[in-house]
């Protein structure tokens, strides 16, 4: 079995020799691994912070490297799930959101814009105060993941390690925009969004509230797909309670995953960002769309700490990576895009996924929408410059799964691809620089991966380096 580190870069794990303490102490806390990931869990010497806010020790320094390999002074796989599943957040864990959420979703229909928008900012007040997860972006675990690249490298003496590149077609990073339907005006709004959407070349992902909140006609989901766009179940009925106990979960779920067979999609995401990963075999679905990479601004804080899909069990994880609309203009009160530009750039410089939520609800007004029209300007640029993959959830689903299933072997011309069913899997390198990781898209392996009759239309590959400082 694939662990954490060799599914996300996809190495031959033959040539990274890497081994993990199994004496650990029973404190669980903070730590750090270099000067930019900060991790949670146990250590084989203890001496752990109980707060990100106290000073942490640096355990890249405990690492014992020799024969070619490395040792950690941890678990890695049960630090990484510690931060993929959240659970650092033992606030959420014992089930405060369910307390705190319950008065407020029993009078929130009743409640106008403005009204909620006090609430909340009262309910959130002291966020920016908040150390981790790192705003506006936090890259702890892929981080994480660099600095052991760099370790196997320098452990090993090898000049560069092979992998198989993130993005399909060498894409240097991914961006995804989706559409959370709240209401019946949000409804009857989408097929202008759409306009929007498709006037700068973007598809997006429309999530849809089965029950309550409006009706959801055949008519409907297909005037959405018949334009090039898709959908995803969004919650049962938005009411804020779906993970308030176990067994009502068990019930709801079965519903969810009733309407996603009706529907026919295979994507979901909880209403509110709300999630209890420890539940999620009980939903059906290929891929959820509900972990926030920092969620600050959330009323479920936590986040997952990365800026790549992962697996949790069968079900990938696609994380929201930027802040939401809602967020942004209600709350901070911020009508441009300077946020999210920032963390695009941030996003980009991990070859990450950037995954947005813009709301139709709240895109309506002219102000909003051409703050949302900008952004989309900017996702284009980005596409044009930068060679960043515009997808959908669904595409990413298919695309990560397929990845999951390849694998790198030495063959007589170097290392090639096996199951790389369409040819747009390519083979990269990581090697140092000096101090820095620097990934490069091996040329040859666009050719091979390439079907016969693309080869003309191929143009010259263009090294993706991340000049990633360690």
């Amino acid at each position: 079995m694939e662990s954490h580190f060799s599914t996300y870069f996809k190495f031959p794990e033959e040539l990274v020799r890497l081994t993990c303490d199994d004496r650990l102490s029973s404190d669980r806390g903070y730590f750090r691994f270099g000067k930019d990931a900060v991790l949670f869990g146990r250590l084989a010497s203890g001496g752990v912070a109980k707060s990100p806010d106290c000073e942490m020790r640096d355990m890249e320094s405990a690492v014992r490297m020799g024969e070619g390999g490395f040792r950690l002074p941890f678990d890695l796989g049960e630090i990484v799930d510690t931060l993929y599943r959240e659970e650092y957040a033992e606030e959420w864990r014992n089930g405060a959101v369910s307390v705190l959420s319950k008065p407020y979703y029993f009078i929130r229909p009743l409640l106008p814009v403005w009204a909620r928008r006090h609430l909340q900012k009262i309910y959130l007040r002291g966020w920016d105060k908040l150390t981790f997860p790192r705003w506006p972006v936090d890259c702890s675990v892929d981080n994480l993941f660099e600095h052991l690249l760099v370790l196997a490298l320098k452990a090993s003496g090898a000049e560069k390690i092979p992998f198989i590149w993130f993005w399909p077609d060498g894409h240097k990073g991914c961006a995804l925009m989706t559409h959370d339907v709240e209401t019946e005006i949000g409804r009857d709004f989408c097929s202008t969004l759409m306009d929007i959407d498709d006037s700068f070349g973007i598809k997006a992902s429309f999530q849809v509230i089965p029950e309550e909140r409006y009706s959801v006609s055949p008519d409907f989901l297909d005037s959405i797909t018949r334009r090039g766009h898709e959908f995803a179940i969004h919650d049962l009925n938005h009411d804020g309670h779906l993970y308030r106990s176990k067994e009502e979960f068990i019930e709801r779920a079965a519903r969810i995953n009733a309407y996603g067979r009706q529907y026919g999609t295979e994507g979901f995401r909880a209403g509110v960002l709300y999630r209890k990963q420890v539940w999620y075999d009980e939903l059906k679905f290929a891929y959820d769309m509900s972990v926030p990479n920092v969620a600050h601004l959330d009323p479920q804080r936590g986040g997952c700490c990365t800026v790549m899909p992962y697996f949790i069990g069968d079900i990938l994880e696609i994380p929201v990576t930027a802040i939401q609309d809602y967020t942004l203009f209600n709350i901070l009160g911020d009508f441009s895009t300077r946020i999210w530009r920032e963390q695009t750039r941030m996003i980009c410089a991990k070859s990450g996924l950037m995954s947005f939520i813009i709301h139709p609800d709240y895109v309506i007004e002219d102000g909003e929408r051409a703050v949302y029209e900008e952004l989309l300007g900017h996702l284009v640029d980005l596409g044009e410059q930068k060679q960043v993959w515009l997808s959908t959830p669904s595409q990413v689903n298919h695309w990560w799964r397929q990845r999951a299933q390849m694998k790198l072997v030495k063959g007589p011309a170097g290392w090639e691809i096996e199951n790389s069913v369409d040819g747009r899997a390519r083979v990269a390198y990581a090697r140092l620089d000096g101090e820095k990781l620097v990934y490069e898209v091996d040329e040859a392996s666009r050719l091979q991966s390439a079907p016969l009759d693309c080869l003309r239309e191929i143009e010259p590959a263009v090294p993706v380096g991340n000049n990633i400082s360690i």
